[in-house]
């Protein structure tokens, strides 16, 4: 993922202490998606971005979290970011590990999990989401890894978090391929079809944070992250963007946000380059 320049620092409390760091774009994004989740929640992780927020809301503010992976894993508590789902890490510092088609039947479309954090390669202003192809599916720019358990997820779980860096490659006016299958049209689509989870109900981006208009289900950005100018989000945003009649600013990270991700992130590089050797 790139990173932009480095924003205005902010005053960062932790405690009593008050230091002025400087943090990066990326890094506010993945500490500003960790806020919204809670103790109480257990939540289907995807990988890179998602994982990132995941586990610093568990090591932070909401240690009681139950993180579940798409290869079985339950109440995960990883030390470093696994590289994929099969990673080792996830299944050492399980709660337990169950099989891949319990984990959909029984967990996901029983509907016993109340989050589902995803990443796009592409998603609309409805929060619908592409992760298989670039182009003609017949004859792609680029084939993407495809949906994995996402398409479920997307259906299944309570409410879907979206997590992405703003380009307007990525936030495109139409994807390519529906992937997983967000607000659709818009409005009632959802019901329509029979589905009756609240689907995509926040989108983090490294510049933003949108919320789905309640009539429309079209995102609307509700705050934008310190240093960040409301040209920045509609120069990478390929569709008219709605801004809130209010939009606040997203509050920086604080000390123990900001060295929580950076500590998390130095050990998986450590672990990853010794895997490596």
């Amino acid at each position: 993922m790139r990173h932009r320049k480095i924003l205005p620092a902010g005053w960062l409390g932790w405690g009593d202490m008050m230091s002025k760091q400087p943090f990066n774009s990326s890094e506010m994004m993945t500490i500003a998606a960790s806020r919204a989740l809670t103790s109480e929640d257990v939540c289907f992780v995807g990988i890179g971005a998602p994982s990132a927020a995941c586990n610093v809301a568990r090591l932070t503010h909401a240690p009681d979290i139950t993180l579940i992976y798409e290869s079985g894993t339950i109440g995960t508590a990883p030390d470093v970011l696994p590289l994929s789902i099969g990673d080792g890490e996830l299944c050492d510092t399980a709660l337990t590990t169950v099989s891949v088609p319990e984990m959909f039947r029984y967990w996901l479309q029983g509907g016993h999990i109340t989050i589902g954090f995803l990443g796009a390669a592409q998603v609309d202003r409805f929060g619908n989401i592409n992760t298989t192809v670039i182009g003609d599916y017949h004859k792609p720019k680029v084939r993407l890894p495809g949906g994995g358990g996402a398409p479920e997820i997307a259906s299944c779980c309570g409410k879907i978090y979206i997590t992405m860096a703003q380009s307007k490659r990525g936030m495109v006016d139409k994807i390519d391929f529906f992937t997983s299958f967000g607000h659709g049209e818009g409005g009632d689509h959802r019901q329509r079809l029979g589905i009756e989870t609240k689907g995509p109900s926040l989108l983090i981006t490294d510049l933003a944070i949108w919320h789905p208009d309640p009539e429309t289900k079209e995102f609307v950005v509700t705050a934008l992250h310190p240093g960040v100018t409301r040209d920045m989000v509609q120069d990478t945003c390929g569709w008219k963007v709605r801004f809130s009649d209010v939009v606040e600013e997203t509050p920086p990270p604080t000390e123990l946000e900001l060295t929580t991700l950076r500590e998390l992130k130095e050990r998986t590089a450590a672990a990853h380059e010794e895997r490596g050797r």
